[in-house]
């Protein structure tokens, strides 16, 4: 019989050894063994053990790929929110122009979107984040809607199952932070089934199957599936 739910622990659960296991996001060590920090979803990716947490704000983590609202621009760079506890800093030496100092507002202003990735997170959680990688933009056109962080396993899928599923039956562009935002674009009709799919898989995380119900559901009505 298979499984139902995934599974949900608490805070000072063992979760492993780590003679066999990897320390992951929201689980701490003693004696040798993995214990959970947070009130979570556990979830085993590779060797590493994590508990992603059933709500709250975005936790950075170098290598992130997220998408920021700038909040303000300053002389040498860009304040910008990330759905993080803290804003982000954006220097301007991690972006793809060259610009003069005091003319940042002249690139990327209050309230204007960018697909970011964090650079640094230091101890005192100061986060850098950087336009200076590949698929790295200003955001133009779409829409910008808002999920749990700890959904956007879910809504990535399993090696991008569940997003090439959206794609491929809504032909829709679509970007997944991993900060719970997430940028879609194309027309009104297949930006409105990825709406109401992401509402359901939301609904439904922490299920199984959850993939083959989601693409039953994209399949009614789709129209020049390729």
């Amino acid at each position: 019989m298979s499984k139902e739910k995934r599974e949900v622990v608490i805070p000072g659960q063992l979760l492993g050894d780590v003679r066999k296991n990897k320390l992951g996001h929201g689980t701490f060590v003693e004696n040798g063994r993995i214990y959970a920090e947070r009130l979570g979803v556990l979830n085993k990716n590779s060797d590493y053990i994590n508990v992603i947490p059933l709500k709250g704000r975005y936790d950075p983590i170098e290598g992130d790929f997220v998408i920021g609202i700038v909040e303000e621009a300053l002389p040498s760079g860009w304040l910008v929110d990330i759905n993080a506890p803290y804003p982000a800093l954006l220097h301007v030496t991690e972006v793809p122009w060259e610009i003069e100092f005091g003319e940042t507002e002249k690139y990327l202003n209050h309230g204007d979107s960018i697909m970011a990735k964090i650079l640094q997170v230091d101890v005192t959680k100061r986060i850098q984040i950087t336009l200076n990688d590949r698929n790295l933009y200003k955001i133009k056109g779409g829409q910008i809607i808002d999920v749990e962080p700890s959904k956007v396993p879910r809504i990535i899928g399993k090696k991008g199952s569940m997003i090439a599923l959206l794609k491929k039956y809504t032909r829709c562009r679509i970007f997944v932070g991993q900060n719970g935002r997430i940028w879609i674009d194309g027309d009104n009709e297949g930006i409105e089934k990825v709406l109401q799919a992401i509402r359901k898989i939301e609904d439904e995380a922490l299920s199984y199957g959850l993939t083959n119900r989601i693409e039953a559901f994209l399949k009614k009505d789709a129209k020049d599936v390729r």
